[in-house]
Formats: structure tokens, C-alpha cells, sequence
């Protein structure tokens, strides 16, 4: 797989690898996020031992780890006998650490050995605490499930809490990292390419230059040996108990059901097993709750919706799982209509988003410290991104428009009534306004905005 802008990341790793004291490091996050090729990049040159764990029996996988060690640390004996056990395994290593030259040991997609022993992390914590903590080690447990993860090793009642030394949620390339894929596309181009992939490296590699955007989702999507065709239920049934329950609820979501109350009635699920399923996925980064930025108790808010958060699930539920049963046969017609159609709404979400990020990133600094950052909304009105500062009663307002109309007055001046009917700090508040805007502004918007000081940003280049 092709490495691309993991800078901060490995260089968090190589830091704590040189601190010259025990590391026991949890890296997790979702499949297809990039976890194996951050680890591999981290281990080039070192002295360092791999390994994927898998779902065949234990006595093979240990076998298999005995021939990787005993390669690393020329025995013969331990490649052609391997280990019995995994005690000995760190028997093994403690004996063979130099306390000269640091060791890491990766065990990757550690939540099939739970599944196989579900006592492993009472090993683990054992072999840690009694032979490899105050030894020369970089020991990474890595997975994929993330709530395995967490109840493995991060929560108080986990196993193996109390002795990791540090944890990396790895979270998908940001717009700007992921463009460094398809360095020569235009903003515009990436951003189809990214309204389908998001920052997923595994899914942006799907991706051919040399080919058009349709022939793209079509061999990388819509056919049926292509690697994306069923990543959606696939990753669905590794992670969850009743998929079909979870499809439901997702299918609903991007149908438009975005309030809890039309999601139960569009599943016919009960509440209290509508609310915990929700949970989940929000768990799993599949979906997303937001409520108006506003509000002063969002956990508690009944103002809440509900939307998909993963670009990839949210395309594949609009233009794939609606049209399965001719997309397997290889008839596309209707659903290439339809993505001719409303391909530009996923766009326009996308687009928003990125605006937000870059908000916050780039123009932060030149305006308030954002305290919080969101949409706003009441029964008839939305505003896309509120940023705001309740202590020094600073608030931002802007709006997005994934258009091939450049923006006018018209926008700004609507822009500016609807910030009156958001309820926040003073009277005497000090108001920002932005416009983001994919074609432009008209000349009489740049010559308001440079009166009244409106932050411009044309696609992704300020004024």
C-alpha cells in the first residue's frame, strides 16, 4: 500500500521509542484506516518482529510466531518447534532482549486471539507485568475492532488497563492529507474522489487517474469481484452481532430519517434497542449525532440528528444497497441516473465538512479561539458552521455553497438575519461572518465583504 502523510503519527512513535523505557503502545482504529502500514513504516530498520494474528487455531499461530522470532534471533530450534504457549513466548523474549538495543514486538488484529481465548488479555497482563515490562521492549497490540479495543485494553474493567504507556486512535486522512494521493487533480476533481472514499487509504487506492469518475465507481464499486463491492456489509458482520438490524437503521438514516423518533418508526425497532444500536455506530465513527451548537446540554438535548459520517457508507447506501439487485446483474442504467442526479448532495455535505476542518485549521488563528464548532438550526432556519467563545462572547457565522453560482449580497444578507436568531452571550457580542463558495463571489460580495470584513474563501483559496 502506498504510505502517505502519517508524519505526525510516526513521529509519536519514533519519540516514545526513543524515551529508553518500556513501551506498552495500543494503536487501534477502522479497518482499511492505514494501522498496518503506519506500524510496517515504524519498524523499517528496526529490530522488530511482526505479526498478524489471525482466526486459525492457536497451536498454528504460535507455531507461525516461533518461526518469526526464532528468524529474528537466528534459532533454529524455536523456527522448527515453535511455542507451546504464549507464557513462553514472553519467557522467551525477556530472555533475548539486549538491554543495549531496544526490541519492538507488533501483534496486529489482536482481537482474533480474544476471540479464540477470550482469557488472552489475563495472559497478556501476566506475561507484561512478570517478564516484559522492565525490559528494552516496544510491545504494540494493534486492531481493528474498536470496541474489542477498548474493552481489552482501555476501559477501567479492561485487562490490560492501568498497563499501557500510550494509545492512538488512527482516524482517516483529513482532505488535505488524503490529496496527496492524486497530487495533480483539481480541488474540485479530489473532492468526488473524496465524497466516496473519505480519508480511507485502502479506498482511495481503488482509485485510477487514467480512468473517468464513472468508470471508476462502476469497476471499483459496482461490479462484483471489485474490492468495494461488499466492504460495507463485510465490515458490518465483522464488527456487530445483527448486521441486518444495523443495515435497517443506516438505510433509514440515509433515506432522510435523521431524528430518532423517524428512524424508530422507519425500523419498527423498540427504543431502548433503537438508542443502544445508535450508540454503536456512533461507536464504530459510522454515523454521527449532532445537535445545534448552541445548546448548553447537548447530551441531553432533544434537538438531536442523526446522519452518516463515513463517506463510503454514506455513498454506498444511497447508490449502492437501494440498487443491489440490478447492480448484480450487472445492469446500471438506474442507478447511473440517479447518481447523475443527486451525486452533487453528497458533494455538498462533503464540501461542508472540509469547510469546517479548513475553519478551524487555517482560520482559527486569524480570528478567536473556537471553543466549539457545529451547525445551528431551529424549526425553520440553518446556519452550516457556528463557531463561538462563550468566555470572551465571540461567535462566528458562515455558510457553504457547493454551487456554479458565485455567491452575491443576497446570501451574506440572509446569512446575517439568521444570526440574529441564534441565542448566545451578549448583547454586545463581537459577530464573525464567513462565506465559503465552490465558484466564486460576485464583485459587488468582495466589495461588501472588504466593508464590513467578511472572511472570502473560494474553494480552497482565501481572498
Amino acid at each position: 500500500m502506498t504510505f502517505v502523510n502519517r508524519k505526525k503519527e510516526l513521529n509519536m512513535l519514533e519519540k516514545r521509542f526513543r524515551s529508553n523505557k518500556s513501551e506498552f503502545f495500543v494503536l487501534y482504529g477502522k479497518r482499511r484506516v492505514g494501522k498496518t502500514e503506519l506500524m510496517k513504516q515504524f519498524l523499517k530498520h528496526k529490530h522488530a518482529v511482526y505479526f498478524l494474528a489471525d482466526k486459525r487455531n492457536m497451536k498454528d499461530q504460535l507455531q507461525e510466531l516461533g518461526s518469526i522470532i526464532g528468524e529474528q534471533f537466528n534459532d533454529e530450534i524455536l523456527m522448527r518447534v515453535g511455542f507451546q504457549d504464549w507464557l513462553q513466548v514472553f519467557r522467551y523474549l525477556k530472555q533475548h532482549i539486549s538491554s543495549q538495543q531496544p526490541f519492538i514486538f507488533a501483534i496486529d488484529e489482536y482481537p482474533y486471539l480474544v476471540e479464540l481465548d477470550p482469557s488472552m488479555s489475563s495472559l497478556f497482563q501476566k506475561g507484561w507485568d512478570e517478564y516484559l515490562k522492565n525490559t528494552n521492549i516496544f510491545f504494540i497490540l494493534s486492531g481493528s475492532s474498536m470496541a474489542m479495543m477498548e474493552s481489552e485494553t482501555l476501559i477501567y474493567t479492561a485487562p490490560l488497563y492501568g498497563r499501557r504507556t500510550g494509545q492512538l486512535l488512527l482516524t482517516p486522512l483529513s482532505f488535505t492529507q488524503a490529496h496527496e494521493f492524486f497530487p495533480q487533480t483539481s480541488f474540485q476533481q479530489f473532492l468526488s474522489i473524496f465524497t466516496i472514499t473519505g480519508g480511507m487509504p485502502a479506498y482511495l487506492l481503488q482509485y485510477k487517474t487514467n480512468k473517468t469518475h464513472k468508470q471508476n465507481i462502476i469497476d471499483a464499486i459496482f461490479e462484483k469481484t471489485a474490492f468495494l463491492h461488499n466492504e460495507v456489509e463485510f465490515m458490518l458482520k465483522e464488527e456487530l452481532r445483527e448486521p441486518r438490524q444495523y443495515m435497517a437503521i443506516l438505510q433509514a438514516i440515509a433515506n432522510g430519517c435523521s431524528q430518532f423518533g423517524h428512524i424508530a418508526n422507519a425500523t419498527g425497532l423498540e427504543k431502548h434497542v433503537l438508542t443502544k444500536y445508535l450508540h454503536v455506530l456512533q461507536q464504530l465513527q459510522v454515523i454521527t449525532r449532532e445537535v445545534p451548537i448552541t445548546e448548553d446540554k447537548p447530551h441531553k438535548s432533544r434537538k438531536s440528528l442523526y446522519s452518516i459520517c463515513d463517506q463510503f457508507f454514506r455513498f454506498w447506501f444511497r447508490f449502492v444497497y437501494p440498487f443491489k439487485s440490478d447492480i448484480e446483474i450487472g445492469r446500471f442504467q438506474t442507478v447511473q441516473q440517479k447518481l447523475q442526479d443527486e451525486f452533487y448532495l453528497l458533494e455538498s455535505f462533503t464540501y461542508e465538512q472540509i469547510c469546517r476542518d479548513d475553519l478551524v485549521n487555517t482560520y482559527a488563528k486569524k480570528l478567536f479561539s473556537f471553543e466549539r464548532v457545529g451547525r445551528w438550526w431551529n424549526n425553520h432556519e440553518e446556519i452550516d458552521i457556528v463557531a463561538l467563545n462563550t468566555e470572551t462572547d465571540e461567535i462566528l457565522f458562515a455558510e457553504c455553497k457547493w454551487s456554479n453560482k458565485a455567491i452575491g449580497t443576497n446570501v451574506y444578507d440572509d446569512l446575517k438575519r439568521k444570526a440574529q436568531l441564534v441565542d448566545f452571550g451578549s448583547a454586545k457580542r463581537t459577530e464573525y461572518f464567513a462565506l465559503f463558495s465552490k465558484s466564486g463571489f460576485t464583485p459587488a460580495m468582495v466589495q461588501k465583504a472588504k466593508n464590513d470584513g467578511v472572511l472570502l474563501i473560494p474553494q480552497d483559496h482565501e481572498i
